[in-house]
């Protein structure tokens, strides 16, 4: 049998599959999180958070082009570009196993012929593992968005794979070409994610293993330390070097030589090149084989890497993304060293509570100041009263978690011993073994776990186990059972690797400690890498991708195991293709049954269609203020793909205290116009004024802004105070602000409802909220300052408070955000939340709101479906509520038959139950009797049973569940309330008698 001819069909086949069953599950438009500003930038080549990932957009760009000039099919395309690259991911896994697997039964030497038998073990192999990382949880979500991860697991596939075809053909003659394609494919893969680079002491060691005659524990030891250096040369030496003394030489042609911007980094780049030149030339000369390919090697990776002058290009052009503007040398040097994000310490540093004894000076920050650079400001470092080697818990903002993970009390300070806890416990055991088990074992649900035995983790299916581990999985409520993203498997995946890795160190150890060593370096080795705190905004499985591919290969090589097992009752033909078959069922079939539910987002639409929402909200010619990556992204996408509603600027508050972001809010992109922030660039460059710190002048009543803006930005003496370092800084001196309000030009512009008029202040006085002022704050001043009204200011409703400076009692609820409108309508603290333009919100509502089928879809995500009780609660509820009490009972009864027409029909989250109630209440008054019954239901049952579920986690984890409890103890009372008032006799009876079960409890949390 032509065993090349298989092999490629059944690779390419199995790529096929992969690649049909993502593009039939991908999202159809953008997702959550970083997806919106990816699929933006690759529209427009643009530049993206930091380090960037130029290669990926540029290739994302290629695939937008299939959209055929219908921009609402872009973020499609650009999907499906995420899920071809995933199909070539599993190819070239099928490739690999089966590279791997035939070793056992041929030399790479030799062409022996493989019997039937051996043939189809191999393949089954190779089918199995394949298939199984394609039905994977992590690889699967990562697969149908427009991410990098997909492209980044087919760089770290490729290369893998290369340096299999490099061993099998490296006696040959030209067989180091596999080495420099594998170069080149890092270097590209550099564009894309670093991921791929912890391939490299993998694949020292199968260079090791295959040049070397004698194998010798000290050979393998220096292979491996070989491999760490090469790592670290690309790493930090390449990656970050290179353009550290680019940016060095460039300060010295610019600074002393008087030459022009980019002259010293053009230099130096010729310098790198003619010397790579001249050494590959002398080792070719002087026939040094090993120099000759490590010149070229690193060439190559050079040569992928240059990928990144697109974001130097690009950044130059000022596209309306423009993230760090990294437009010179050293403001592209930040950039690649993700200096905006700081950094975590590795080796040594601080425990949590530790003191700072002493400052020091670690370097400068450069900026371009008119024809020179200038230093900016000094980088510092301290010295800490309590430090550690290994530092693990060293986060003080994360202080009351770490004691309570740690059991210390207050004041009880930690030691290596709490710190090696946190190691295992956390960043191994929830960090990483808990996503690893997801994936072959089984997953709980879809929440994201922080720590809580019912969110997140991991789960067989075979319950006296769980019950030993979780003691909670007995007493499921329906809504957990009836989880999509309650995953079962039963330990068979992670059976079927293990047996796998047990039959690879058998028969093929060299090998086994290749893929060993490729498991921990995208697994564990990340962990210690990363150091992560803990409560991460999100789940972070999908970084260990590359170790879950790892433990893929073994799973198809379990195939090989059982049929070896099954040879000695059958034949060795009938025995591979039993195993085949038992492995397809226990492996991707399994995975496959169990995931497609909660992987499908075919129809899921909600991140566009918030962002429309959000959009919607304002009126023309807004100013949205915006928050958080879910509220900012899909905002980004709409805009610059789907030109939706250009003519609003969104302004990123977290992004604005960068004075290069809040330098391209002066100017205007797409239909929005500058922001009217008026204030000189250069009193806000790097350096100047990043903050600007709160000193109590002792200042009686309110004071002006304009007035506050002229003290802190100006550059007189008279206007400053000494710092204990001798420098002289601009201060805030009081946090009583004022505004003076032009009544004409409020009303002139249509800034309230007419009937609102005459609430409108003379002055709107409030207290700043912060300790110090960022240049985000500044903006906000600046913009109220000198907007006079003609342009309408909002702010998104996810938006926290403490990001508003004091302005909230000023904001007014039009849906999904809130509009500032200088009117006093409610006596001071009467009002808990924003104030609401009831048929401005109505309006929105009925006539231009859209919900990303979220009634309709088959599977909600958590990002999705912790919207609802925002939907059921504040946009509806409360609306519906409004209108009741004006009188208007129809527009109410049309708006509560919208929300039961748009709203999901089933319960996902305690909080939701609670936020029904005011919805339900809206039913009943409008004789929507039936439905409100429907909905009461739905959520009783969700609270009794869920309130049980809690009960019994109790019993082993008190107070696990508090919050959820509260909200349940909550949503009863006003379920009561709500019954009385409708006359519903049997539903009271039911929430009575719940509320009776839990009357200790309710005692217990009000005295």
């Amino acid at each position: 049998m032509n065993y090349k001819k298989i092999n490629n069909l059944l690779g390419w086949l199995v790529g096929i599959i992969a690649t049909i069953t993502y593009i039939l599950t991908l999202e159809k438009t953008t997702s959550w999180w970083d997806t919106g500003e990816f699929i933006a930038s690759a529209y427009k080549l643009q530049i993206v958070h930091q380090p960037g990932a130029p290669l990926f957009l540029m290739i994302q760009n290629l695939f937008s082009n299939l959209a055929m000039g219908d921009n609402s099919r872009i973020a499609y395309w650009m999907n499906v570009g995420s899920a071809v690259c995933s199909g070539l991911t599993i190819t070239f896994l099928f490739w690999t196993i089966t590279a791997l697997s035939k070793k056992a039964f041929t030399s790479l030497s030799k062409s022996e012929k493989l019997s039937e038998g051996n043939l189809i073990k191999i393949m089954g192999a190779g089918v199995v593992g394949a298939l199984a990382y394609t039905f994977s949880d992590t690889f699967w979500f990562s697969a149908v968005e427009s991410e990098v991860y997909a492209m980044s697991s087919l760089c770290t596939a490729v290369v893998f794979w290369g340096i299999l075809k490099w061993e099998e053909h490296a006696d040959e003659p030209g067989a180091d070409r596999w080495l420099i394609l594998i170069a080149y494919v890092m270097g590209l893969s550099i564009g894309v994610h670093l991921l791929n680079l912890l391939v490299i002491p993998a694949i020292a060691l199968v260079i090791y293993f295959r040049r070397t005659s004698k194998i010798t524990g000290a050979g393998i030891a220096k292979a491996l330390i070989i491999g760490v250096i090469v790592l670290a040369i690309v790493l930090w030496g390449v990656i970050q070097y290179l353009i550290k003394f680019a940016a060095f030489s460039d300060l010295f042609f610019v600074n002393q030589l008087g030459l022009g911007f980019g002259t010293g980094a053009t230099f130096f780049a010729l310098l790198v090149v003619g010397l790579l030149i001249f050494g590959i030339w002398y080792s070719w000369k002087h026939v040094k084989p090993i120099l000759n390919i490590s010149l070229l090697s690193l060439a190559f990776i050079i040569f992928g890497y240059s990928s990144f002058t697109m974001i130097l290009v690009r950044a130059k052009a000022n596209p309306t993304l423009n993230n760090s503007d990294p437009d010179n040398v050293f403001t592209f040097l930040s950039y690649l060293n993700r200096e905006q994000y700081g950094d975590e310490p590795l080796i040594k540093g601080r425990y949590f509570d530790a003191k700072p004894t002493d400052v020091f000076e670690t370097g400068n920050i450069y900026r371009k100041d008119g024809d020179k650079y200038v230093v900016a400001k000094k980088k510092f470092d301290y010295s800490w009263s309590h430090s550690t080697l290994f530092p693990r818990i060293y986060s003080d903002k994360h202080e009351s978690y770490y004691r309570e993970f740690l059991n210390l009390g207050p004041g009880e300070s930690p030691t290596m011993v709490d710190n090696l806890k946190f190691f295992f416990g956390y960043q191994i055991g929830q960090m990483y073994s808990r996503y690893f088990m997801w994936n072959f074992v089984g997953r709980q649900n879809d929440q994201q776990g922080q720590g809580s035995f019912t969110e997140g983790n991991w789960i067989s299916g075979i319950k006296p186990i769980d019950n030993v581990r979780l003691g909670g999985q007995y007493a499921l409520p329906t809504s957990e059972k009836e989880n999509a993203g309650r995953n079962t498997y039963f330990f068979l995946p992670l059976i079927l690797g293990i047996v796998g890795a047990i039959w690879q160190f058998k028969n093929q150890q060299r090998d086994a400690s290749v893929v060993t060593l490729l498991f921990f370096f995208t697994g564990l080795a990340i962990v210690l890498y990363l150091n992560q705190t803990p409560l991460q905004p999100r789940e972070r499985d999908y970084a260990y991708a590359g170790s879950f591919y790892a433990f893929c290969i073994w799973v198809g090589m379990g195939v090989i195991w059982i049929a070896d097992l099954l040879s000695k009752k059958l034949n060795a033909k009938n025995a591979a293709i039993g195993a085949t078959a038992l492995s397809m069922l226990c492996g991707p079939i399994l995975l496959a049954s169990q995931n497609w539910d909660d992987h499908d987002r075919s129809q899921k639409f909600l991140a566009r269609d918030m962002a429309k929402n959000y959009l919607e909200s304002c009126a023309p010619n807004a100013i949205l203020f915006s928050y958080g990556d879910n509220d900012t992204y899909p905002l980004w996408y709409v805009q610059e793909v789907e030109g939706f509603r250009t003519d609003v600027r969104v302004v990123n508050l977290s992004l604005l205290s960068a004075d290069w972001y809040m330098k391209q809010m002066m100017h205007k992109v797409n239909d929005a116009d500058a922001l009217p922030i008026n204030i000189d660039p250069e009193k806000i460059k790097d350096g100047v004024r990043d903050v600007i710190y709160f000193s109590d002048m002792n200042i009686p009543g309110h004071v002006d802004i304009e007035d506050l803006l002229q003290i802190m930005l100006s550059d007189k003496q008279e206007y400053k105070v000494q710092l204990q370092s001798g420098e002289y800084a601009n201060i805030l001196p009081t946090k009583k602000m004022q505004y003076k309000v032009n009544k004409n030009s409020v009303i002139s512009n249509k800034v309230v409802p007419k009937e609102w008029e005459d609430a409108i202040v003379d002055t709107m006085q409030w207290t700043f909220n912060g300790g110090i002022i960022s240049r985000a704050d500044l903006s906000i001043m600046a913009i109220l300052a000198n907007n006079d009204w003609k342009r309408p200011v909002y702010f998104t409703t996810t938006t926290p408070e403490d990001n508003m400076i004091g302005l909230d009692k000023y904001l007014v609820s039009e849906g999904f955000a809130m509009r500032l409108m200088p009117v006093a309508l409610a006596a001071e603290g009467q009002v808990s939340g924003p104030i609401t333009d009831v048929e401005g919100t109505y309006n929105n509502i009925i006539n231009k709101f859209t919900w990303g089928n979220i009634a309709h879809s088959k599977y909600l995500d958590p990002d999705s479906y912790r919207y609802i009780s925002m939907y059921a609660g504040n946009i509806f509820g409360e609306t519906a509520q409004n209108l009741l009490s004006m009188g208007k009972n129809v527009e109410a009864k049309k708006l509560v038959n919208n929300a039961y027409e748009n709203l999901p029909k089933r319960t996902y989250l305690m909080s939701e139950a609670f936020s029904y109630t005011s919805l339900v209440d809206a039913m009943y008054k409008t004789g929507e009797t039936a439905k409100a019954n429907e909905i009461v239901q739905r959520n009783l049952k969700f609270i009794r049973e869920n309130m049980e579920y809690y009960m019994k986690i109790a019993e082993t984890k008190p107070n696990l569940e508090f919050r959820n409890m509260r909200f349940g103890l909550a949503a009863i009372q006003n379920y009561q309330q709500v019954l009385t008032d409708a006359k519903q006799q049997d539903l009271l009876k039911e929430v009575n008698q719940i509320f009776e079960t839990y009357r200790p409890l309710y005692e217990a949390a009000n005295q």
